[in-house]
């Protein structure tokens, strides 16, 4: 869905339908409250909005790595951290290099940034040859990374704080950590105080996004009742409902000791897994189908060349798209592969099953920036040309690094044999 958002955009951008469509996304909509209000246009509402959801997403993913993924403990976090700064450090550098002093340097953090869903993804159609550990190497590479996006956005790319603002969002925020610290389990309560979070932040002049990574820091992941519990009660539910089916040969929907079971079976699932894991699944398909997508539409296009519109395309050979693709396709795997090397120098072991052509090639894989990318020009570049030719570097970066890296994999690794194995539970927190 979203590669094919994205050319959409692209073919837009590129056709007579560019100037009506582009008046489409700048429609403004007003959400009134009482004697107050907020408007939006409709992109505004995607980029500020939305994609809060997106990045609660992400703060959920954080927080679960964490607590049990691979930066639960210094010792596992170490490689992917290392990888991640050094993936973030380089293309930094790079661009700074091709546009220090000019009206581009704001745009620093754009090559920074890695396509988490979009990395997996190259990587997944490649299929045995990848070995379990690259790709978990891989998701907690990009996890970090954008743990380390969200520290850039909230400190850089935000306006002048309105203090009142600020202060009323760490009220929110207060009384969210001490709905988690009362055991409040109702993912409602959270998603209500989440909203109220998102408009003080958004009002305050910090980059509404940060608010969903601070609502994702207060979701509860400990269960409300151990293993233990759950089985025993739900032994004694489907005892109840094996009795009442031998009793009572009625459809489920009239039998009531039937649904009865049911629902207290139903009740103890809801107890025993933790409100992040249920929350994250809730979210996984909106964000990555429908979320993305439409972030994509509606910020992805592109004009190559002179338009119906009167706009001329941006320059490749500008400092900005020169700057943002050598970032992403060269910052980003020579930057990964020198922390990784030297992190195993310090006592880091590669992933089980990785080689350096490998490692190597799932660094190139880091560069498909794409959505995080846009994200943050978007956030760097008010002025519409800049953004443009930061657009291109983004589209032709990402482009060039999925398919390098994905070649590179495929001629290095070979084909694995792999064995189904239990998911870890979510632990406490």
């Amino acid at each position: 869905m979203l590669l094919i958002a994205a050319a959409v955009a692209m073919l837009i951008a590129n056709s007579s339908w560019h100037a009506p469509v582009e008046s489409f996304w700048e429609t403004p909509l007003r959400l009134s409250f009482g004697a107050s209000g907020l408007e939006l246009t409709l992109r505004e509402w995607i980029s500020d909005g939305l994609m809060a959801i997106f990045f609660l997403l992400v703060g959920l993913e954080i927080k679960s790595e964490l607590l049990v993924g691979e930066l639960s403990s210094l010792r596992s976090a170490s490689l992917p951290l290392a990888a991640a700064l050094g993936g973030m450090l380089v293309p930094a550098l790079i661009y700074h290099a091709f546009n220090r002093g000019t009206a581009g340097a704001p745009g620093w953090a754009i090559p920074t940034a890695t396509d988490i869903a979009f990395a997996l993804g190259v990587l997944a159609l490649l299929g045995s040859r990848v070995p379990p550990a690259l790709t978990v190497f891989l998701a907690a590479l990009a996890i970090a990374d954008d743990l380390g996006a969200v520290l850039v956005i909230s400190l850089f790319y935000g306006h002048a704080p309105d203090v009142h603002y600020l202060l009323r969002a760490a009220a929110v925020f207060g009384v969210l950590v001490a709905a988690n610290l009362a055991g409040v389990a109702w993912v409602s309560i959270y998603a209500l105080l989440g909203v109220a979070l998102w408009y003080c932040v958004l009002q305050s002049g910090v980059h509404s996004t940060v608010a969903g990574v601070l609502l994702a820091l207060t979701v509860p992941a400990r269960s409300r009742i151990d293993p233990a519990r759950f089985e025993a009660e739900a032994r004694n539910q489907l005892d109840d409902f094996a009795i009442a089916t031998g009793e009572d040969h009625r459809p489920v929907l009239s039998n009531g000791r039937q649904q009865q079971a049911l629902a207290a079976i139903e009740t103890a699932v809801e107890d025993l897994q933790p409100p992040l894991a249920r929350l994250r699944h809730l979210l996984h398909v909106p964000v990555n189908f429908w979320i993305m997508s439409l972030f994509a539409l509606a910020n992805a296009g592109v004009a190559l060349s002179s338009n119906a519109s009167g706009n001329s395309g941006p320059s490749l050979v500008s400092p900005v798209s020169i700057g943002v693709a050598f970032g992403l396709i060269l910052g980003k795997p020579i930057g990964i592969t020198i922390a990784v090397w030297m992190a195993t120098r310090l006592g880091a072991t590669l992933p089980t099953g990785a080689t350096w052509p490998t490692v190597f090639g799932v660094a190139c894989l880091a560069g498909i920036g794409f959505t995080m990318s846009l994200f943050i020009s978007g956030l760097a570049f008010p002025d519409v040309a800049l953004l443009a030719q930061a657009k291109l570097g983004i589209v032709i970066a990402s482009v060039v690094a999925g398919v390098v890296g994905a070649s590179v994999v495929w001629f290095s690794a070979a084909p694995t044999k792999t064995s189904p194995s239990a998911s870890a539970d979510d632990a406490d927190a």
